[in-house]
């Protein structure tokens, strides 16, 4: 039997993440998006083991504070909010509700992400090294510079890379993301690169991490979930 999942921001993602929704045991009972969002409530809720929310920078927040207080546990892919994570932790914390965020729901990114900070303690203790980061996405994504790379200079830092890292953004066509993070020298360059080829896999990480919340308390990062996902 599926259980129910309710959609808030009905979008490109909205549209992929329903249509991908029964692989996972999944039924979608419920669209939010602009034109009645002030619909959603534990009423209009009811009958979804849990949400999933790909709306817009401005409007997140919100959403997921009105979603913890309905009782509904959720995943947010939006980026551009994470200033006002605290104040949302709060929120799912008083209403006593589940939460995984992350800057990108994509497996391949968040394995990216790890491989980027094991390289950048490596060059940390080699000053001739320069760091940049890049990244080219659509030209409707909302942010620039995105989370993921925001994301992905944090983890660098975190992991003793001091000096400066050089990021910079492009927004053009129809591309679905590529991150680039470089370190280059006088006698050689290192490039690692992630490309997505469609945005099924930020689609298919925030599905299997809706089947993993339901039913569960507190604030996760997605990264910090994935050993326990199917």
């Amino acid at each position: 039997m599926s259980s129910g999942l309710a959609i808030v921001g009905y979008g490109k993602m909205g549209r992929l993440i329903e249509q991908l929704a029964p692989e996972y045991g999944f039924e979608v009972r419920a669209r939010f998006d602009i034109d009645n969002i002030s619909a959603l409530s534990a009423n209009s809720l009811a009958g979804n083991a849990a949400a999933v929310e790909f709306s817009t920078p401005e409007a997140a927040p919100e959403n997921l504070r009105r979603l913890a207080a309905a009782g509904m546990n959720t995943v947010c892919g939006t980026t551009g909010w994470f200033d006002q994570l605290p104040a949302v932790k709060e929120s799912v914390a008083a209403a006593n509700t589940g939460l995984v965020w992350s800057p990108n729901f994509s497996v391949g990114v968040n394995v990216f992400l790890q491989t980027v900070a094991h390289a950048a303690a490596f060059f940390a203790k080699y000053p001739e090294y320069d760091a940049w980061g890049w990244e080219i996405h659509h030209s409707t994504k909302k942010d620039a510079l995105s989370g993921t790379l925001k994301k992905l200079a944090e983890e660098m830092r975190n992991r003793g890379y001091t000096r400066e890292i050089t990021l910079t953004a492009n927004r053009a066509g129809a591309h679905p993301g590529t991150h680039e993070i470089g370190f280059d020298s006088a006698a050689d360059t290192i490039t690692l690169r992630h490309t997505a080829r469609s945005r099924e896999g930020f689609a298919r990480g925030a599905l299997r991490a809706a089947r993993w919340i339901a039913g569960k308390k507190g604030v996760y990062e997605f990264r910090e979930i994935l050993g326990e996902l199917t």
